[in-house]
């Protein structure tokens, strides 16, 4: 193939490669804000149990006054973080973003789905955090987002060190009080139940059911414990160059992925062979790409 005709073809197929992206990340936006309206408008609204975020506030502000429209003012309140985003965060994430926050507001005003009405408000919120964390879910494995709250934290995380976490905890929070107070402490409480709900499907979503861990393990016996880790489990692995901090002596560390279900089963082979073997686990979000020279694909 001649040159001119190689570089035709690269850039053809970079065109439909960044194609293919586009439309997964408009696709998972769009999937993840329907889920989450359904959840919205059939089961937290008709019980009139508080949500999280801006769509929170829109909710509470409905409740007030029940002539308003929660997309509609949903994305009203979006407008102020959206000029906050456009000059603080990345370009590309803010175009999915508007195109979460425009696509959510219709939505919400557009999709009327019946009311699921339960006695049990605990019912209610568990029920509505799965549906909805499920859908947030689904728009966070995009390069986008829907708005609201997810801007506040990525910008106060850049310019103040804020962790995402304690921005959204503090945000909600608030949310929740001012329900508490205009409502009841009881919804509110309710609420609180909805709030770590959504959390936790979240994470599902994000992580996966069966979630990754990484593991590294000090020990002497470090060839013998890697080669059961290849036979008895058929999982991969890798030596860490290391150096004791008072011994000065130098040490193997393994480091390898297995999952929640094989860690006992880890944790057995490694102390069947070196009761003080040194062991570390951490959860870890996603693995990424293929581990070559090694029985199985991570």
């Amino acid at each position: 193939m001649q040159p001119k005709a190689q570089s035709a073809h690269f850039k053809l197929d970079k065109i439909i490669l960044t194609w293919k992206t586009v439309l997964k990340n408009l696709f998972l936006i769009t999937g993840g804000i329907i889920v989450f309206v359904i959840g919205m408008n059939s089961i937290l609204i008709p019980n009139r149990l508080l949500g999280a975020g801006v769509s929170g506030v829109a909710m509470i502000i409905h409740y007030l006054f029940p002539s308003t429209d929660v997309g509609i003012t949903y994305f009203l309140l979006n407008i102020p973080l959206i000029f906050l985003g456009w000059f603080s965060i990345s370009k590309r994430f803010m175009l999915y973003t508007v195109f979460g926050m425009a696509f959510f507001s219709l939505t919400a005003a557009v999709l009327k789905t019946p009311p699921v009405l339960l006695e049990n408000p605990i019912l209610v919120a568990v029920f509505g955090g799965v549906v909805c964390g499920a859908g947030a879910g689904i728009v966070l494995r995009s390069l986008g987002s829907a708005g609201g709250v997810d801007i506040l934290t990525i910008y106060a995380n850049k310019q103040f060190g804020l962790r995402p976490g304690l921005t959204s905890f503090l945000v909600n929070g608030l949310i929740i009080l001012t329900g508490a107070h205009f409502f009841s402490l009881e919804i509110a409480l309710y609420s609180l139940i909805y709030v770590f709900t959504t959390s936790k499907a979240l994470d599902a979503v994000l992580t996966g059911f069966n979630q990754r861990l990484s593991t590294m393990i000090i020990s002497d016996k470090y060839q013998e414990i890697a080669k059961e880790i290849f036979e008895k489990i058929n999982r991969g692995a890798t030596f860490l160059q290391a150096q004791g901090a008072y011994s000065g002596n130098p040490k193997e560390v393994i480091f390898t992925i297995t999952t929640l279900t094989e860690l006992p089963k880890l944790k057995n082979v490694i102390f069947s062979i070196d009761p003080k073997a040194f062991v570390v686990v951490n959860s870890t979000l996603e693995v990424i790409g293929q581990r070559h020279g090694t029985r199985k694909v991570y």
